[in-house]
């Protein structure tokens, strides 16, 4: 677990980069700006009590009302919009790669930040439609070289429309 200090000493790193006024050669392609505003094909997810209480389990939660599978914790939607492929496929990082992204030409990613609005629980017999969209590539300088802010924004809503989550995630590639 990430102590607070460091946390904070990563929101402010991340901070200065994003705020750095450096000019930088052209990193990223117009062909890769032109992905700005795209949509990921939507992932569709059936929430089961089985599911909730698995996760519960593997996650060692505490409270009852996940243990017994009646809502879901916070995180399960992560996992939940993680495609199931086979080992060898996977990144360094232990994640399915993602083609939903353009080529760019910094390769490796670090995670950047995540802010979640959670509107309501997840709850067993919820059919959830995920949608990602790319919403900015940003170019910065940092203090070893090139960086290049990705932002996406994650959309959960129910299968009747309902909103149940909004995020806001950033991943750096150096």
């Amino acid at each position: 677990m990430m102590k607070a200090s460091s946390v904070l000493r990563a929101a402010a790193a991340i901070r200065y980069c994003l705020e750095e006024e450096t000019v930088l050669s052209e990193l990223i392609s117009a062909e890769a700006k032109s992905w700005i505003g795209r949509e990921a094909e939507p992932i569709r997810v059936e929430v089961s009590r089985r599911d909730i209480v698995k996760y519960s389990i593997a996650t060692e939660q505490r409270q009852e009302k996940y243990l017994r599978g009646d809502e879901a914790p916070s995180m399960f939607m992560f996992g939940a919009l993680r495609p199931v492929v086979p080992m060898d496929t996977l990144g360094p990082d232990g994640i399915a790669a993602e083609s939903f992204l353009p080529d760019l030409p910094l390769k490796r990613v670090m995670a950047g930040g995540t802010e979640m609005t959670f509107h309501r629980p997840v709850k067993p017999g919820d059919v959830l439609i995920a949608t990602r969209s790319l919403h900015d590539l940003i170019e910065k300088q940092g203090k070893s070289g090139p960086l290049i802010f990705v932002v996406q924004i994650l959309r959960v809503e129910t299968e009747a429309g309902e909103l149940v989550l909004e995020e806001k995630q950033t991943r750096i590639f150096r």
